[in-house]
């Protein structure tokens, strides 16, 4: 070939091509642009949601980068490129990790599933999955809890999204629920006076909600009362552990006994 048919070959693939070209060229342009737009759009919106703020970058970037890939799709069809191979490689690709990631992809839709649902929020003392424990950190995989004996939790989304979970700080309050037993022998009323003057008299029990103290159960050697004051969520263990210690001495002072297994010594005789 000599240099005139080169350059006529040249001028027709620019006669074919060169519009090609062009048009995948400003529709790539105007592709990015309208991303661009569109990827604002949304964190704007998930913004004023008041979804987690790893999530907004999340939703944020998958929707970008889908755009993206439809976009690319779009000019490699326009330059006249066969794009059903490469759109059969990306399912493939997609199967594979999917196969490959069951369980952490399991534990992903947990994590986005409790942050737009939100049963809970950092602070929240939570049970579930048989562990207690204060919220420290909602990730993406897992939820970090921090135990009552200060160790860290970590439990993954997956199974926390689908088990149930008890939060005992999302109303604000939380009923104090004791149990305290008295002899047979002692006045049921005088311990009813005094198990509601102690509770009554604590400075973190709620003076709004009008504690209970009733008889639960007649038991084998004891009469079982049911003390429940209320108090902030915060407060429980406080109020928990103070009204126990000062019912025993305000029994202990009154006279009544809290019954208790006897030993007895039997002497031999001989």
């Amino acid at each position: 070939m000599n240099t005139q048919d080169w350059i006529d070959k040249g001028y027709d693939l620019i006669l074919s091509f060169g519009p090609k070209l062009i048009g995948a060229f400003l529709i790539w342009i105007i592709g990015v642009f309208i991303i661009k737009l569109i990827t604002r759009g949304v964190k704007k919106a998930l913004n004023k949601s008041n979804y987690d703020e790893s999530l907004q970058k999340f939703l944020g970037n998958l929707v970008k980068w889908s755009l993206k890939v439809i976009l690319i799709v779009v000019v490699l069809t326009t330059v006249g490129i066969a794009t059903t191979s490469f759109a059969a490689i990306l399912a493939s690709i997609g199967l594979a990790i999917g196969l490959a990631l069951q369980g952490s992809l399991g534990n992903f839709a947990g994590g986005v599933l409790i942050m737009i649902f939100k049963p809970f929020k950092i602070g929240d003392l939570i049970e579930a999955q048989g562990q207690i424990g204060v919220v420290k950190a909602i990730e993406i995989f897992t939820t970090r809890l921090t135990g009552l004996s200060n160790k860290e939790i970590i439990l993954p989304n997956g199974n926390l999204s689908n088990g149930a979970i008890v939060n005992y700080t999302a109303e604000g309050t939380r009923r104090v629920d004791l149990v305290f037993g008295i002899s047979y022998d002692a006045n049921i009323k005088q311990a009813k006076e005094l198990f509601m003057s102690v509770v009554k008299s604590h400075p973190l029990v709620l003076t709004d909600i009008e504690p209970t103290v009733d008889v639960l159960e007649l038991a084998d050697s004891s009469v079982n009362f049911a003390v429940r004051p209320w108090c902030k969520a915060e407060d429980y263990w406080r109020v928990y552990f103070d009204i126990t210690e000062n019912i025993k001495i305000a029994l202990d002072e009154a006279g009544i006994e809290i019954p208790y297994p006897h030993q007895v010594e039997i002497k031999k005789q001989g």
